[in-house]
């Protein structure tokens, strides 16, 4: 209001004064209007996507055929697009109780939260290797970093709405950019893109299927990553499709990399992994207590699936594909990983596009040392 005052006796009075009061209206209105193209909108909300889909060679699928579970600005079913598996970061958490999993978790187990923001911009995240976790930014286009005392800094800024994040057992770090010709990002070593062209030179939006998933990455320079369906891109970029009658979301490749599993609606979908990195022998893993959403495993080779539907959570697998138990969450969620100095502390991630927050609950399963998912 100073300033209001102190440019209304250069301009000449009131008048002045309703002139740049509407000046400021404009201007908070202009800051508050959604935003429709650029960094911070997905792919498939953004003005301009018709625009860019009619230079496709092969055009995608007709939007009612995209989507599907977790096709994460797919038709709108919750937190992300599509028929969500997973989180709502409900105002009021709802009431829940931990039973004993053994080996994996203690009865009367509290979730913590642990930070909290607006937005969609928590996603994708996985353990920092310090003991914190690092967090996608959709509408912020970050990277963040959560580390062990609650302290947040970004990590990395200048993407084009960031969505999930994966480390490579030999350190490689990747990004999905879910903005306008998306993209998988390297962004150490060294920053650069790893993939953004179908086989036929189209951009990856010609793909249909929503926007880019979650990805982990292998040891030899590539990433696995949904999108509808499971994909390959090398360590050149060149992508290659796989999968049946898939409708992915969360996407997990064993330690010794030798099987993917991908969340399939309400299943684990499972491939062999061979040596030129190709998938073969599709078949049915494990049945889930919700669809699924993201994913991660611990040290024994159990594995964490956020679900929906009638009892949101943690459905937690056996590495032989049994069911073993579910960890009940106060709100939906979406995101999973181990971490914590000790890699005891599971991390969940509930977002509803509106609203943030991560949770941290105690463990017994001890989480990987390496890459977690």
């Amino acid at each position: 209001m100073k300033s209001i005052g102190m440019f209304a006796v250069v301009l000449g009075g009131v008048g002045a004064v309703l002139v740049l009061q509407h000046a400021l209206v404009q201007q908070a209105a202009a800051q508050s209007a959604p935003k429709t193209t650029g960094p911070g909108v997905q792919a498939t909300a953004d003005s301009k996507e018709p625009d860019l889909l009619k230079t496709c060679k092969t055009p995608p699928p007709a939007p009612a055929a995209r989507g599907g579970f977790g096709a994460k600005g797919g038709p709108k079913g919750g937190a992300k697009g599509g028929p969500r598996g997973g989180g709502q970061a409900e105002a009021s958490p709802r009431e829940y109780s931990v039973t004993e999993i053994p080996g994996v978790i203690a009865a009367g187990a509290k979730w913590t939260d642990v930070w909290s923001g607006t937005g969609n911009n928590s996603d994708g995240i996985i353990a920092s290797g310090d003991g914190g976790i690092l967090i996608a930014q959709n509408d912020n286009s970050d990277v963040l970093k959560l580390d062990k005392e609650g302290k947040t800094s970004v990590a990395f800024s200048g993407l084009n709405t960031s969505g999930s994040v994966a480390r490579s057992a030999k350190g490689a770090l990747f990004v999905v950019n879910r903005g306008l010709n998306e993209s998988i990002e390297e962004l150490e070593p060294q920053r650069k893109v790893l993939a953004n062209k179908l086989t036929n030179g189209d951009p990856i939006d010609c793909a249909g299927g929503g926007v880019l998933n979650d990805l982990t990455a292998d040891n030899k320079g590539g990433v696995y990553f949904t999108m509808g369906t499971v994909y390959h891109a090398d360590s050149k970029g060149n992508i290659t499709k796989y999968g049946e009658n898939l409708f992915t979301n969360g996407i997990m490749l064993s330690a010794d990399e030798k099987h993917l599993w991908v969340t399939n609606g309400s299943a684990l979908a499972e491939f062999d992994v061979e040596k030129d990195g190709s998938l073969t022998n599709q078949r049915e893993f494990a049945k889930l207590q919700g669809g699924g959403d993201g994913s991660t495993f611990d040290a024994a080779g159990r594995m964490y699936v956020t679900v929906g539907g009638a009892n949101p959570g943690i459905d937690v697998i056996s590495p032989e594909g049994k069911e073993l138990g579910l960890i009940p969450t106060p709100r939906g969620v979406i995101s999973v990983t181990f971490s914590g100095p000790d890699r005891k502390t599971l991390y969940a991630v509930s977002n509803d596009r509106r609203n943030d927050v991560i949770m941290t609950i105690p463990m017994i399963a001890q989480g990987p040392k390496g890459r977690g998912k």
